[in-house]
């Protein structure tokens, strides 16, 4: 039930955060007059959350279709995809962002 519900949200958060960043990234190039958005383009908040949430989402709907094709072992799966997603996500952080 958690990762039904968690990707579920976690969709719908994406869909919100990629839109400030691009809304964000015309404010910074001058397509658009909203000087208040620009600091969210370079946030690493938002980007760290969307790397986060990008790379669990994808995870988890990669075991979903795993389930669907007839896969048995869901809870085998479920840590899989948690710890790899995790393992990723730690690595990609810090090295985009911390090194």
């Amino acid at each position: 039930m958690f990762i039904w519900l968690f990707h579920r949200i976690s969709g719908i958060i994406l869909i919100v955060l990629i839109a400030i960043k691009i809304i964000s990234g015309y404010a910074v190039t001058g397509e658009v007059n909203w000087t208040s958005v620009d600091i969210l383009h370079t946030n690493k908040a938002i980007d760290i959350t969307i790397l986060f949430l990008f790379i669990f989402h994808s995870l988890y709907g990669i075991r979903t279709i795993l389930i669907d094709l007839g896969f048995k072992q869901e809870r085998l799966l479920l840590w899989t995809s948690s710890i790899a997603a995790l393992v990723i996500s730690l690595f990609s952080i810090y090295f985009i962002y911390f090194k």
